[in-house]
């Protein structure tokens, strides 16, 4: 009997422990990462790591796990530092190689190399697909209060510092690309383009010598369709070709990546307030917001929703993807006068991003009543 109760203590002891440890959140109307974050004093990231699974587009109703700041470790348990890479994942619905190359923390390109038929096949759901590992590493708590000295050799950096002037029609994401650096680490290196980038203005670029020397080698041609006569090309970027039909353009490739990063740079503009005719953080327009948004990854759209309507290929709403174009004819009118992305189609409901008259740029769905008479269309843009 004694004994039992015993355990009965344990067990209790170990849940209250994981009951401080987390505090649980329910998703509000209007509610993001950010948002919930500051209400706890935490970051964002805090949240993002507690919750690895919780998708980009929070769901409503939905339960968060909020670190609990007060809570306390528990004594002389050795520290584990996670590893992360298992050496294979089960790939699920609505997965991307950008989402497991977060989750696993490598890159896009290391889980290529490690899965080659994904270049040609894509990801499958239930597919097994291999994670490069890194080594874990766990430390006791007296190594860590008294490491013992290490030998370091110091490899000296092969990285090389170019100077690069700003060309017509060049965007920060094609420069990135181009040196093999991100649009984040492009600002960094080079704060005063954060706003925007004049054409002339020259930046300095910290990359790689191997990067520099390809790039001082012979560039790469441009593809070329299967058959050229068919429709005029243009290159937009490495492996990206725009086909011209009948003024109607269509981008292919492999955008599953781009997808994730589109919907991630429109979302992150969430609260930013309406303007008419606004393309910048100080106020966006419905095309605004997805003329820029496109434009920040090099896919130029027309200007305005009627316009951008008349592009890409028209789909059933059933049939809609994560960053199709969806319209609508607001207040009464005749003509498409309204624009926004698609962040998630799922049980006949599709959520979108768009800049609204009334809460500026926010996540809206087509269950709601307003949208739900309004809408006329989804076109595809990138296939």
């Amino acid at each position: 009997m004694v004994f039992r109760l015993i355990i009965v203590l344990f067990f209790f002891s170990v849940g209250a422990f994981s009951q401080e440890k987390f505090i649980k959140h329910k998703i509000s109307k209007g509610e993001n990462l950010t948002v919930i974050a500051k209400k706890y004093g935490l970051k964002a990231k805090d949240i993002k790591e507690a919750n690895p699974d919780a998708p980009k587009v929070l769901k409503l109703n939905s339960i968060l796990l909020i670190p609990n700041k007060n809570a306390k470790s528990p004594q002389n348990t050795p520290q584990t530092v996670a590893n992360n890479n298992p050496g294979s994942h089960e790939v699920l619905q609505k997965e991307t190689l950008w989402g497991i190359s977060k989750k696993y923390n490598v890159s896009v390109d290391d889980l290529k190399k490690a899965n080659p038929t994904l270049e040609t096949e894509g990801l499958k759901i239930g597919q097994q697909i291999i994670i490069p590992s890194n080594s874990s590493l766990t430390v006791s708590e007296s190594t860590v209060k008294n490491p013992e000295p290490e030998k370091t050799e110091i490899v000296p950096s092969t990285d090389v510092d170019l100077v690069v002037e700003v060309q017509p029609k060049e965007t920060k994401y094609a420069i990135a690309k181009k040196y093999g650096i991100t649009v984040k680490e492009l600002e960094r290196q080079n704060p005063f383009i954060k706003g925007k980038l004049p054409v002339g203005y020259v930046l300095k670029i910290r990359t790689t010598k191997e990067k520099a020397d390809a790039l001082n080698a012979v560039s790469s041609p441009v593809p070329q369709l299967e058959n050229p006569t068919t429709a005029p090309t243009t290159q937009i970027a490495d492996n990206t070709v725009v086909i011209k039909k009948d003024s109607t353009f269509v981008y292919n490739g492999n955008h599953s990546d781009l997808i994730d990063q589109l919907i991630l740079n429109a979302t992150e503009n969430i609260g930013t307030r309406y303007r008419s005719g606004g393309t910048t953080k100080a106020g966006f327009d419905c095309s605004g917001l997805m003329f820029c948004t496109f434009g920040n990854f090099d896919i130029k759209l027309p200007r305005s929703s009627i316009e951008q309507s008349r592009i890409g290929t028209k789909v059933a709403t059933t049939e809609a993807q994560k960053g199709d174009l969806i319209f609508f004819k607001t207040n009464g009118r005749r003509h498409i006068n309204h624009v926004g992305m698609v962040v998630e189609n799922a049980d006949g409901e599709i959520k979108f991003v768009h800049s609204s008259t009334h809460g500026g740029v926010m996540i809206s769905s087509t269950k709601e009543a307003y949208y739900q008479r309004a809408f006329s269309q989804i076109n595809r843009i990138l296939e």
